[in-house]
């Protein structure tokens, strides 16, 4: 396979404190987009391990690599985060594969937060979409990379990258990234055993031997493991193509957010550190949230998002003609997309009611 593989994004917070919210409402918030058990930190009362909590973040300076050659910050109240899942097989990650090189931006999310943090609305962009890749500076080397025409998404986190992911998403919408959140394989699964697993049920048998995966139709609570593997799958469920494996990915973290309501973590001290110590290992963000303190702030602010009032599309696209295995951003209808998170409104459904991403049934099959 040429240079065309996979990609990566950042987050600012509002300034503004509120009051401590109570367990419940802070329970809701947890889960957020997989790198959401974050919230865990805000308030917990955990005060000897503050240090150690600060010490696990890792951060990357988006605004220093980028510079002055952005969209423009608008400062209304609203949010935009790139969330990146990074699929590197080095390390403990080695048993999903062998590691072509570098790491590759298995799945990424555009979440726009309302100016109220109300509601929220989530774009998936496709790892196959063809786009525009702009130049860009690699995080490794330091040298800069040139940019390339018509080549996939997710070649611009590895070439370059979250600071390359973040100027190739702010390039294809035109809105600035306050955010940048990544979380990699072994993150994700830990995060999720201890969350204590995800209930789902399946309507249709799952067996798929690639992603280690193999479901009954019925109830489950899924082990990190056996979410990875969901959210990873495609050989065994709707069309087989990248586009089914992110309806189930947006059905399962809708999944992961209601069951969050109910988990009881703040009620035993030693559950709430283990979970906190495990997100703050297995994130990294923009350098602006690598702290306890701005995370406990981001997180505050989000208090009042749950999966009812999440709209999640995937990026308006059809099928290339060239190619079955890589998709064209529809221009017109993704302006719409754009502009709808740009004027802090909802994703009109007209606006993806001709993309080959809302076709298929996979997303039926998780609920």
């Amino acid at each position: 396979m040429s240079e065309q593989s996979r990609s990566t994004g950042r987050i600012r917070g509002t300034g503004s404190r509120r009051r401590k919210p109570s367990r419940a409402r802070r329970v809701k918030r947890i889960a957020l987009w997989g790198a959401a058990a974050l919230v865990v930190v805000g308030g917990s009362g955990l005060g000897y391990a503050y240090f150690t909590l600060n010490g696990n973040l890792k951060g990357v300076d988006i605004d220093a690599a980028l510079g002055a050659e952005r969209p423009d910050d608008v400062d209304n109240g609203s949010q935009d985060i790139l969330v990146l899942g990074s699929d590197s097989r080095s390390g403990a990650n080695a048993k999903y594969g062998e590691d072509e090189g570098s790491a590759r931006s298995d799945t990424a999310m555009v979440v726009h937060v309302d100016k109220g943090h109300t509601s929220a609305s989530v774009v998936s962009v496709p790892r196959d979409t063809l786009v525009d890749r702009p130049a860009c500076a690699s995080d490794t080397t330091g040298e800069q990379v040139r940019g390339q025409k018509q080549t996939m998404f997710n070649t611009a986190y590895a070439v370059g990258g979250p600071a390359c992911a973040v100027k190739t998403v702010e390039k294809m919408s035109g809105i600035r990234m306050d955010h940048y959140v990544e979380v990699d394989f072994t993150g994700f699964k830990k995060l999720i055993d201890e969350l204590g697993g995800v209930k789902i049920t399946t309507a249709k048998a799952i067996d798929d031997p690639n992603s280690h995966l193999a479901l009954k139709p019925g109830p489950h609570v899924l082990s990190g493991e056996q979410s990875l593997g969901l959210v990873r799958t495609r050989e065994s469920v709707g069309d087989g193509s990248d586009l089914g494996r992110i309806q189930l990915q947006q059905a399962f973290v809708k999944a992961l957010m209601d069951q969050a309501k109910s988990v009881g973590v703040f009620s035993d001290p030693q559950t709430l550190f283990g979970l906190a110590d495990t997100a703050t290992k297995a994130v990294t963000t923009d350098s602006e949230l690598a702290s306890v303190k701005k995370l406990t702030g981001f997180a505050n602010g989000l208090k009042g998002l749950g999966s009812s009032n999440v709209d999640m599309v995937t990026l308006p696209v059809e099928y290339d003609p060239e190619s079955p295995n890589r998709v064209l951003p529809q221009e017109k209808a993704g302006q719409q997309v754009w502009a709808a998170l740009k004027q802090d409104k909802p994703i009109p459904a007209s606006a993806t009611a001709k993309s080959a991403g809302d076709k298929g049934d996979a997303g039926k099959v998780v609920r």
